[in-house]
């Protein structure tokens, strides 16, 4: 679970950004979504919901990676009943994925979810999504109204032509009119695609029009690796703009990688800080030690690190010295020897094989001093 040992990154980072849109703030469990709030990390379980005990553990894991909110899936009546003892004993919100049937939504909603993600394209029509809203309205339970360019209803795709972002923006806003129709406004709004430029059309349109927090996401993005880069432009490229209160990287993978993708997303727009801020320069020509082995070994001796401590691994003289001072710590590799350097000043000169040890003494005790107020 994310914790106050999280720390924004530095001013000059956000000012970088265009200023956050300001959107109604929602609160799902004890998370609260929009109106300010920091944008938080969600992931889904890929157990079977029906399976209790794997489903927790699951969102256990999740939540040991910072995962704010933990979405489950809910195809049948044997998955809503198991519901009520999962959001008894998840560390975290609990949101339940309905598709198809309004009954499995309100089943979920006796069983004490934290927030419903319902579809407009395939709910069941406008009468149910607003028998639906009526029972979270009576719990004080919010819905995100999940537009997705896989599930659009025929009618909107006849109107537009085929998928678009026109259409995305407009289905959810025929679903928002909706809830709105009945004095319901904890809202919260996705218009998910998985082409980068159709998404980040959709929710530059629809981020004009509504006063809702916007979830965040590049839908079936792909495996760990070509989605998580198709994740960082998408999700990055919506964020930069100022839009969006909540994101979730969708990836056929271990949902952990989404969450700790999720985070390093945020990081690197400034707008999060958790666990270490790992800088590493290229390998190139200049350098006189294997950089690329001493950064992997870095990288995996800081992954239990969840102080948001700067670390620099440069490996020569150009841009090394420079780059390692601007971190909380960080070394500069030579032919056989490094500095070490915090909080840019040096503090030791040592051999090559010493430096990886050195570092990692120092990261345990900048995160013991500078961070332990809010560990």
């Amino acid at each position: 679970m994310t914790t106050e040992t999280e720390r924004a990154a530095g001013p000059a980072a956000a000012k970088a950004l265009r200023p956050r849109t300001q959107t109604r703030r929602v609160r799902v469990g004890k998370v609260e979504i929009g109106g300010g709030a920091p944008v938080s990390v969600q992931s889904m379980t890929i157990t079977d919901t029906r399976d209790i005990d794997a489903t927790l553990a699951q969102i256990y894991q999740l939540a040991a990676e910072g995962c704010e909110i933990a979405r489950v899936a809910v195809p049948d009546r044997e998955a809503a009943a198991a519901l009520g003892e999962i959001c008894a004993r998840s560390p975290v919100p609990v949101v339940a994925d309905i598709h198809f049937d309004h009954r499995l939504a309100l089943l979920a909603l006796e069983a004490g979810v934290h927030k419903l993600r319902i579809n407009p394209g395939n709910i069941g029509g406008r009468e149910r999504t607003r028998i639906v809203a009526r029972a979270a309205k009576e719990r004080g339970v919010p819905i995100r109204i999940g537009a997705n360019i896989g599930s659009l209803s025929k009618a909107m795709l006849r109107r537009f032509g085929g998928p678009s972002a026109a259409a995305l923006v407009e289905s959810a806003l025929e679903d928002i009119h909706v809830l709105e129709d009945l004095d319901f406004h904890d809202i919260i709004v996705s218009v998910k695609c998985s082409e980068v430029p159709m998404a980040l059309r959709a929710y530059t349109m629809i981020s004009g029009r509504i006063p809702y927090p916007l979830h965040v996401g590049i839908t079936e993005s792909g495996t760990l690796g070509p989605g998580s880069i198709k994740s960082a432009a998408g999700i990055g490229a919506i964020l930069a703009l100022g839009i969006g209160d909540t994101i979730r990287v969708s990836l056929a993978a271990d949902p952990v990688e989404e969450v700790r993708v999720g985070f390093q997303i945020l990081a690197s727009l400034g707008l999060r800080r958790r666990g270490v801020q790992l800088v590493a320069c290229p390998s190139c020509g200049r350098a006189e030690v294997d950089i690329i082995a001493i950064a992997q070994e870095v990288e995996r001796r800081l992954a239990a690190v969840r102080s948001p401590v700067k670390v620099a691994v440069m490996g020569c003289a150009v841009n090394g010295p420079g780059e390692a001072r601007m971190a909380d710590l960080g070394i500069a590799c030579g032919r056989g020897m490094g500095l070490l350097f915090r909080e840019g000043k040096i503090v030791a000169s040592l051999p090559e094989d010493r430096l990886v040890d050195a570092l990692m003494e120092h990261v345990e005790i900048v995160a013991r001093e500078k961070y332990a107020a809010a560990s």
